[in-house]
């Protein structure tokens, strides 16, 4: 009888508590640069950006998406990209670097590499990878990391750049005014 009471607590405050889980994605859409990815809100900022704003940022990529699935990460900087442009940034000002380490890294492959490491599965990502070097988007690969993998240049999407070591890119990065955003 305790264990039954107990068990209609836990389901009673379990479902109180869904509404606050529960998100607003009606609030959010996609574009005005990426169509596809990278949802936004509007937002009344109290801390605004506009036309003279410059960003240069880093991301820290290290943990690799499901097959079938887009990268958060990936996801985030089209995001991020979105945002500021709709908030009035031009997109000349915003300026996005990717390090990508560990095993992120298998979602900067070709097809065939990434298939051969995950049962014959495309690669989810490589749309998307796409796009952001094409927004100006520098991706950087760990070579140490892709050496322990087995990933070779080879295997890398067209424009994905090999880096000695994510710990080097973040030093070089960050000596050229990139941020790291958590």
């Amino acid at each position: 009888m305790i264990v039954r009471s107990a068990m209609t607590s836990l389901l009673g405050l379990s479902l109180l508590a869904a509404p606050a889980l529960a998100q607003d994605k009606a609030a959010f859409t996609k574009g005005p640069v990426f169509t596809e990815y990278g949802a936004v809100a509007k937002v009344d900022a109290d801390l605004p950006v506009g036309a003279n704003t410059h960003f240069k940022v880093v991301y820290n990529v290290h943990e690799g998406a499901r097959p079938g699935e887009v990268l958060r990460a990936f996801d985030t900087a089209a995001r991020f990209i979105n945002m500021n442009v709709a908030a009035g940034v031009p997109e000349a000002n915003i300026k996005v670097a990717l390090v990508v380490h560990g095993p992120a890294g298998w979602d900067l492959t070709s097809d065939a590499a990434y298939g051969a490491h995950a049962k014959g599965a495309a690669n989810a990502n490589a749309k998307l990878v796409r796009q952001l070097l094409d927004h100006g988007v520098a991706i950087y690969l760990c070579g140490q990391s892709a050496t322990a993998m087995g990933i070779h240049k080879a295997d890398l999407l067209p424009g994905v750049k090999m880096a000695l070591s994510a710990m080097d890119a973040f030093a070089l990065l960050q000596q050229q005014g990139y941020v790291l955003l958590p």
